[in-house]
Order: structure tokens, then sequence, then C-alpha cells
């Protein structure tokens, strides 16, 4: 396999262009990884072993308040799901294990090609497939609405190995994101800007290493090991994008004198009580989110960041009056906030989950791995 090491190596010349976009997810996560502020997320500074919840949640409260969104979402994505993900996979392929070396020192940007052209979040409906040529494995389909899509040097794309709704007709592979075959198409809209979000059109596109990432029919199998993790990074960033719209609407509030009125006491009041509860979630469920990979955990905490998020931007918005429709005021935050509860899942998916497992849940004490 030494053409495919060469073709990632970052010393290896033009084969991948480094993340270098300004302003972006990919440039951020080129200057964590230049830090050395990667490694210091994962149990012995290895992805394949799992994420540190503490470290990872104050990893995102960081840059929750000195970035955007935008970047934000770009390495959440990243460090939640592709990279661990591919750590993992690097035990049956060197290729994979070269990517997420590359990622973990910040220079590569892979983006994770799940959402498919259909409605809803229904992986097993998915169209983008893979043929079997003369020449290799290509891929064929549409990927809507992918993180990074705009700035990635390499996409892991979710493709069917043959027809079906089966588990196993599922498997990840790596592409070159510049190959001719591959064309993207910024998605439109205001929101999240940095995140290179993007559609991706893909047309006869060859596999990195002309296989499998993890194994044939595997796909869906490490897509819900990992996902698990990006709902516990989510839960970490929405208590931290509400905790930070609680306060700065605090501070407005005081600098007009309005603090003191009971009604609007008391409303904030209770979207810190919110706030909190999603903490004490968080911190009590991430050991088994990142340890165990527990489902259930993950889907207590996601469904409790998507609605803990909408209600407590709704009120800082309203708290706000007109000063929220400013540029990137609060009433932008809080159309951004609508992300925890659709991004991994939404929160009526996940809440079915939750009801799926009532009797475990009920019957074991919080924290306790299911």
């Amino acid at each position: 396999m030494p053409e495919v090491l060469e073709a990632v190596d970052s010393e290896a010349g033009p084969g991948l262009p480094g993340p270098a976009e300004s302003g972006s997810g990919a440039e951020l996560w080129a200057r964590l990884g230049s830090e050395g502020a990667l490694p210091g997320i994962y149990r012995d500074g290895a992805p394949e072993h799992g994420v540190v919840p503490g470290r990872l949640r104050d990893l995102i409260a960081r840059a929750e308040a000195a970035e955007g969104t935008g970047p934000l979402l770009s390495v959440c994505v990243q460090a939640a799901t592709v990279l661990p993900l591919l750590a993992e996979a690097g035990r049956r392929g060197p290729a994979a294990a070269e990517v997420a070396r590359r990622m973990l020192h910040g220079r590569s940007v892979v983006a994770l090609a799940a959402t498919d052209s259909g409605p809803g979040s229904d992986l097993t409906a998915l169209s983008t497939h893979a043929e079997e040529t003369a020449g290799g494995t290509v891929l064929h389909g549409t990927k809507r609405w992918i993180t990074n899509a705009a700035h990635a040097d390499l996409l892991l794309v979710l493709a069917r190995r043959r027809p079906g709704p089966h588990f196993t007709n599922f498997t990840w592979y790596l592409v070159p994101a510049d190959d001719p075959g591959v064309r993207v198409e910024a998605a439109p809209g205001p929101y999240f800007a940095g995140s290179g979000t993007g559609h991706l059109h893909l047309a006869g596109v060859p596999v990195l290493g002309g296989g499998p990432v993890g194994g044939a029919g595997r796909g869906l199998a490490l897509f819900a090991r990992h996902i698990a993790v990006e709902r516990l990074a989510g839960g970490m960033w929405a208590a931290a994008a509400c905790r930070r719209a609680l306060a700065d609407t605090r501070d407005r509030l005081a600098a007009r004198g309005l603090w003191e009125r009971p009604a609007i006491r008391q409303r904030l009041a209770a979207a810190l009580v919110r706030t909190r509860q999603l903490e004490a979630l968080v911190e009590a469920l991430g050991p088994a989110v990142a340890a165990e990979h527990d489902h259930t955990a993950a889907a207590l905490v996601k469904a409790s960041a998507g609605e803990t998020a909408d209600h407590v931007l709704d009120v800082c918005a309203h708290l706000c009056g007109a000063d929220g429709f400013a540029h990137a005021g609060m009433q932008h935050r809080r159309a951004e906030a609508a992300l925890f509860g659709i991004a991994g899942g939404s929160t009526e998916t996940v809440l079915a989950a939750v009801a799926d497992q009532a009797e475990q849940v009920l019957s074991r004490p919080l924290g306790a791995a299911s």
C-alpha cells in the first residue's frame, strides 16, 4: 500500500493540500492541531481510545466563547466522530490510520458524508452507492448538508455496496475531495459561516486505497458507535451556548436598567435552571457515552440539548427585544441553536430511542451504563 501512504503523507507534496481557508473551521482545526490541543481530548492521546469528557467539554467551551458557530461545528464533527472513527478503522488499514494521524496534528480536514439526498435521516434509504469497475471501486450519489464539504481535502462517504436495507449493506469509503468526479455545491443561507457546509455530487469517484474503511459492511455499525460521542459533544456545546447567551442577556438587561424587574428576573432564572440541568446531565452521562458508547445515554443528552437550547435561546432573544435583530444578534444565535434539535438525529428521533429504553432508564441510577 505504499502508493496510498504517499498520497496521504503531509510531506509528500501536493497530493493532499492542508486546510487553509481563512476564518473557517479548517483554519481553527489547523490551529488546534499545531498547538497540540487535539491529542489531549482523547484517552492516552489516542482517538481510538475515546474522548475524555471533561477535556472535550473544556475545549468546546473555550471555542464557543472565542469562535463562530460555523468553525466550532466543523471542529466538533471531526473531533467527536470522524477522527475516532478513522483511528479505530486504522487498525484494519494503513490509509485510515495515516489520515487519522494527519488529522490529529491539524494537517487534514475530513468531511463526514453520511446524509443522503433523500428526506430525513434514514441512512438505510440512502442511494449513494459503490460500483465495482475494472479500475477499482468508484462511488456515485449525492450527499446533502455536509459539514466541511467546501474545505475538506478528504471525504469519508457512507455508501451502499448492495441493494436492500440490511445494516451490512453499507460501508465507509475515503475519497479525495479534489477528484474531478466530485462537485461541491455551497449550501445557501446566512447560518454557520465558516463550517464549509455544502452538498456533494459524486460521479464515478475512485476510493482511496481501493477499498472500504473499517471493513466491508461495517458502515452503520461504525456510525452508530461514534455518533453517540457526537451527540455528547452537542450537549456540551449546547450547554456552553446557553450559558454564554444567558450571561450576555443578563449583562444587557442590567445595562438598560431592566434587571431588577421581577418578571424578567424570573424568566431568565428559569432558563438558567434549565441550562444547569443540561450541564448536570452531560456531567453524569458523559463517562458512559465516552467509555461505553452508551446510545441511550447519548439520546438522553441529545434530547435535552435540543429542547434546552431551543427554550433558553428563545428566552434570551425575547428579552433582548429589538436589539436581538442586530447583525449576529441574539435572534441569529437563536436560529443557529436550532441545530441542536436537528443535526445528529432530530429531537423526535432520539426521544423515540429513549422511549424504547424507558424501562431500563427508569431501573438504573443516573450515570450507570446501559
